[in-house]
């Protein structure tokens, strides 16, 4: 190969970029939030994102779970998906979260989760992490954009880069409008109300726009 070819070949091996590394990690009592990251999944993919989907891990005795049908039945579902760990955050370009709220704030296993990464924090390894979040409650004042806001209050501690759907597709006022994430009403027999998958995709993939954006700026 002659210098010329080899020069234009190397060029082109730079231009290459790998693809976004997203973490979609979710917390699901009622199956809800669970089907949330597997819409976020096939929306990052269709993408060109390499995704992860992981739980965060349950604090509920066993006893608790085991005794409430619709609990239960999405431990059984989800038992083969992998619990999050730090070192899933340190791999990913990009991460997801979807949990319901409770009481206007996030769950606790994911306010457990997030608090043991101090150790990325401390050595700067979150920083510049893309994020983006999703939610659900029984109701539409549930508190749903309260929840979504008390996690991107621990990203700015991150120095996280806040992904947030905004207004940037008529798709999302069909979902209800939320500007902060996708969030979708669940009635009381844990049936969605609101139709919100294209929300989610189209979420999913601005999050893995603006981590190509932060990648390709970064090398």
């Amino acid at each position: 190969m002659g210098f010329w070819s080899r020069l234009f070949g190397k060029s082109k091996e730079m231009e290459k970029m790998p693809n976004v590394k997203l973490a979609v990690i979710f917390y699901s009592m009622g199956g809800t939030n669970y089907q949330l990251a597997k819409w976020a999944e096939e929306g990052a993919k269709a993408a060109g994102a390499e995704v992860k989907v992981l739980k965060v891990q349950e604090l509920a005795p066993e006893s608790v779970v085991q005794g409430n049908e619709i609990w239960k039945a999405t431990a059984e579902a989800t038992k083969d998906v992998p619990v999050a760990t730090s070192e899933d955050l340190e791999w990913a370009d990009a991460i997801i979260f979807s949990v319901p709220t409770r009481f206007g704030n996030m769950p606790s296993q994911m306010k457990q989760f997030l608090d043991l990464q101090g150790g990325l924090w401390a050595s700067g390894k979150t920083v510049n992490k893309v994020v983006s979040a999703m939610t659900s409650a029984q109701n539409p004042h549930g508190g749903q954009e309260a929840t979504l806001l008390s996690l991107y209050t621990s990203m700015m501690h991150w120095g996280a880069i806040i992904a947030a759907p905004g207004y940037t597709d008529p798709i999302i006022f069909g979902a209800g409008g939320n500007p902060y994430g996708t969030s979708v009403t669940v009635s009381q027999d844990g049936k969605m109300i609101d139709d919100v998958e294209a929300a989610v995709k189209h979420q999913a993939k601005r999050t893995v726009t603006v981590a190509e954006w932060v990648t390709k700026g970064n090398q």
